[in-house]
């Protein structure tokens, strides 16, 4: 008898069901087994990224297996907008497809036909030789498939701070989350990520997504800004990865054993 498989929920479906503010994590240093811890933890989400980190399709496979036996909701960030990309990162399994820098309604509505199948897009029909469709085990995917995947786009740049209102509305983007890192660059504010201007303009883009209905999220390493976005209304925030994570507890060891002295402490008798 062939096996039929239940699609999992998609990032969508988890922020439409969704109570509170969701919070997850990046994974971004390519390891399936740290994507696993990181799945484990019991943060919502776990974002594979594409864009920053040395991973390619093959990493990403893995680390979207080694996910998949926990509740945390997997998010796969394309390295850009690229169509050949999508559509490859879609087949391989990617229910949740998250494209950085998207600075207008016309790269957005590019974006929502990228992963749809014609007529609505133009995503290449391969997934019976794909893990998408699980070999066709999931049934009726052809025809269920815009219903089984979901996109995110980012907010990083002062024009796409101004289109935020109008890509929101756009039929087909399920999220937005700002990148403030960026943002703050494109705003003259390099490495300001807190400046009082950056964190209005996340507020600005919170705000407008509320208002079609669309839920924004953020990223925010710092607790106390973390706690202002989700204040603010922030459908989810990103406030940790793992390579961050790694570094500060390896610099609080070599703090606490070695500090300013350049060697361990000296053995207490």
């Amino acid at each position: 008898m062939p096996i039929r498989l239940d699609p999992t929920p998609t990032f969508a479906d988890r922020l439409r069901a969704a109570d509170r503010t969701l919070f997850g994590m990046w994974s971004c240093g390519g390891s399936a087994l740290a994507a696993e811890i990181c799945a484990g933890s019991g943060l919502d989400i776990v974002l594979i990224d594409g864009e920053h980190s040395p991973v390619g399709l093959e990493s990403i496979l893995a680390q979207l297996q080694a996910v998949a036996a926990y509740p945390a909701v997997p998010v796969v960030r394309a390295p850009y907008g690229d169509t050949v990309v999508i559509k490859q990162l879609l087949d391989l399994g990617a229910q949740n497809i998250l494209v950085p820098m998207v600075d207008s309604v016309e790269q957005a509505e590019a974006m929502v036909r990228a992963v749809r199948y014609p007529p609505q897009g133009v995503r290449g029909v391969g997934s019976a030789l794909a893990r998408s469709s699980r070999w066709s085990r999931i049934p009726d995917y052809l025809a269920r498939a815009s219903e089984l995947v979901s996109l995110t786009v980012q907010i990083e740049t002062a024009e796409g701070l101004e289109a935020a209102a109008r890509i929101a509305a756009v039929d087909g983007v399920d999220a937005l989350l700002v990148g403030p890192a960026d943002l703050a660059a494109s705003m003259g504010l390099l490495g300001q990520q807190n400046h009082p201007d950056v964190v209005a303009a996340v507020e600005r883009v919170i705000e407008a997504g509320r208002a079609a209905g669309t839920p924004v999220g953020v990223n925010a390493f710092d607790p106390a800004t973390a706690d202002r976005y989700a204040a603010a209304g922030a459908a989810y925030v990103l406030v940790g990865s793992d390579v961050t994570l790694l570094a500060r507890a390896s610099e609080a060891l070599a703090d606490r054993f070695i500090g300013d002295s350049g060697g361990p402490a000296p053995a207490a008798y």
